[in-house]
């Protein structure tokens, strides 16, 4: 089965995971920093082929395989769409051997005690049912630690692991991603309640569900070691969370275990108005970079 292929890979290969999951709010600045302005574009479905067609060219660069990464998270649209006349999970697992993962959330909740929750998925359901149609592996949702409270932490952890049995119900890997913010003037202190919180939810989970965590890089080094060593864990991953690239990668590669999973950081430096030569060539670039930084640990 493809799954058993992916779950294998997930677990043990060397690489790390492409986060090209920008939503309707973040995409007019994806598309900025890739050189199309707001001005160039008229309504969301224009904006949405647009960032299709960078997705594509992304996903299509020579070095974008499986070698070095190996998985990618997807917008919804994404999903739907085609890459060289094949579905895009398709053509990423088939053709580029990526494992292919969903973003699922819808956004977030205005801030309260200290966090910022999920906003409802209430066709949740019905988008993991398409999803397994379309060979998705996995999925992923975002929510947020603005400041150290331990009740809001815990209503943080809670939620993600609720919804995280859900997506598992389908028999897809949820990745839970409870992002602590690098502004936090609590940061440390936000980790440490975090990891413990962590480690209740895994520790009450049945066997047969797997989790993948996607965390923000902690200011100690191997702080998340335990998460990562967790029976019920397939793996630790790494988001930039507003660190340049060249930051982000030299605190990871202090993190022995935890593996990239960059959006802004892996694609920064691309630019539409780049020739395919030139495209490929500072893609491959960064991919080596962040490679790097998930495998040759300091």
């Amino acid at each position: 089965m493809a799954n058993d292929k992916m779950l294998a890979q997930m677990r043990d290969k060397p690489g790390f995971i492409a986060a090209l999951d920008q939503s309707g709010g973040s995409t007019p600045g994806a598309l900025r920093q890739y050189g199309i302005a707001e001005s160039d574009y008229n309504g969301d479905a224009e904006m949405f082929r647009l960032i299709h067609e960078m997705r594509v060219r992304i996903i299509s660069a020579p070095a974008f395989t499986g070698e070095k990464v190996i998985g990618a998270i997807l917008f919804e649209a994404t999903m739907d769409g085609e890459a060289q006349g094949k579905p895009v999970p398709a053509f990423l697992w088939e053709d580029r051997g990526v494992v292919p993962f969903l973003k699922v959330d819808k956004g977030l909740e205005d801030e309260a005690d200290g966090v910022r929750l999920m906003k409802p998925m209430p066709t949740l359901d019905t988008l993991l049912e398409r999803a397994v149609k379309a060979g998705i592996f996995g999925t992923k949702m975002r929510s947020t630690i603005e400041h150290a409270s331990s009740s809001g932490i815990a209503s943080i952890a809670a939620q993600q692991f609720a919804i995280g049995a859900q997506i598992a119900g389908h028999g897809l890997v949820p990745i839970l991603e409870p992002e602590v913010s690098i502004k936090a003037a609590d940061k440390a202190k936000a980790e440490s309640i975090l990891r413990d919180e962590l480690m209740k939810g895994l520790d009450a989970l049945p066997a047969s569900h797997n989790v993948m965590i996607k965390l923000t890089i902690p200011d100690t080094p191997d702080f998340y070691k335990p998460l990562i060593d967790h029976p019920r864990v397939v793996r630790v991953v790494a988001l930039s969370g507003g660190y340049t690239r060249s930051d982000a990668c030299a605190r990871l590669a202090k993190n022995h275990g935890m593996i990239a999973s960059f959006s802004r950081a892996l694609i920064n430096d691309l630019t539409k108005s780049m020739s395919d030569d030139e495209f490929n060539t500072t893609l491959a670039a960064s991919i080596d970079e962040i490679w790097k930084a998930s495998v040759q640990k300091s």
